[in-house]
């Protein structure tokens, strides 16, 4: 006799009790088409390593391709992609929208449309990235190659994560973005909301807690470092004390700016072009064009 067992009657009361509508406030929407698919954060997740794998062939493989094979390989990972994120795209808009009154045939055109716009965009994201790289590079003495800097630095995988989900973004699909930032932000520490728009040649040191919110503007050459927030200082709320969604509440970052360590900026404020913000550091106030700002020596403490 295994006397580990759960009686029959309690696992029953369980199951009842959880089964009974009026106590249930969050279900996943019933799925409302024939052939309709869920999202699945695994081909999420091999959707990210198909874009990255064609836009950098050999770093993200788990087998040698040679030079003779690669257009074949990569011409079989883009018919793969094309087919995963078709599907997820579908899963995303029927997910998002589940009172939709459009048929199912017209929700998987209108995906593939999509995936297949989304792909023939990797050329133009990888020309992106390829700034992103190299200016990682260019600015870490411990790097000793662009190559190292792909495979090893989680602020690019936070950034090639990013620029894809942001992409799809400008594309309509709801969710999916947010699915594909939530894992960079699992596997490196590092929030990026899809939404949130990133210039060239964008470096992420070190990247740890770092938190850009999604009406966050960042121009090109900026340069962050671990611990960094771009936040919102307050929400406009509603009648009922909700706050209000879609109100742009977080900072605007100018060309060749530095923001290092742990510093904080807050609200719908700009910093200018060429500005320097120290680190640790509380700014909710606009940071004027060239700016450097620092702590206060703390000299001048032991002499107030």
């Amino acid at each position: 006799m295994n006397h580990l067992s759960t009686p029959a009657a309690p696992i029953d009361k369980v199951v009842d009790d959880l089964c009974d509508s009026s106590t249930i406030r969050h279900m996943c929407p019933q799925r409302r088409h024939e052939g309709e698919p869920l999202l699945s954060n695994p081909t999420v997740r091999r959707i990210v390593r198909l874009a990255c794998g064609l836009m950098f062939p050999g770093f993200f493989e788990e087998e040698v391709v040679s030079d003779l094979e690669l257009r074949s390989r990569m011409t079989v990972d883009c018919h793969e992609l094309n087919r995963l994120l078709t599907s997820q795209v579908c899963a995303a808009l029927c997910f998002a929208d589940c009172e939709c009154g459009d048929c199912f045939e017209t929700i998987l055109s209108r995906s593939s449309d999509i995936a297949a716009r989304f792909i023939e965009r990797l050329p133009e994201l990888r020309a992106l990235l390829d700034t992103d790289i190299d200016a990682t590079f260019a600015g870490d003495p411990a790097a000793t190659s662009t190559h190292e800097v792909i495979v090893c630095y989680p602020g690019l995988r936070a950034t090639m994560n990013h620029r894809i989900a942001h992409a799809l973004v400008g594309l309509g699909v709801p969710v999916l973005p947010r699915m594909i930032a939530e894992q960079a932000h699992s596997d490196t520490g590092i929030d990026i909301h899809p939404a949130a728009t990133i210039g060239h040649s964008f470096v992420i040191d070190h990247g740890t807690g770092v938190v850009i919110g999604a009406t966050a503007i960042i121009g090109d050459n900026v340069k962050i470092y671990q611990g960094v927030t771009l936040g919102a200082r307050s929400f406009v709320k509603d009648e009922h004390g909700d706050p209000v969604k879609g109100i742009a509440r977080h900072p605007l970052i100018g060309n060749d700016v530095v923001i290092y360590a742990n510093s904080t900026i807050l609200g719908r404020i700009t910093v200018g072009d060429g500005a320097v913000i120290g680190g640790n550091l509380w700014v909710t106030t606009p940071v004027a064009p060239g700016e450097r700002l620092v702590q206060a020596n703390p000299e001048n403490f032991r002499k107030m």
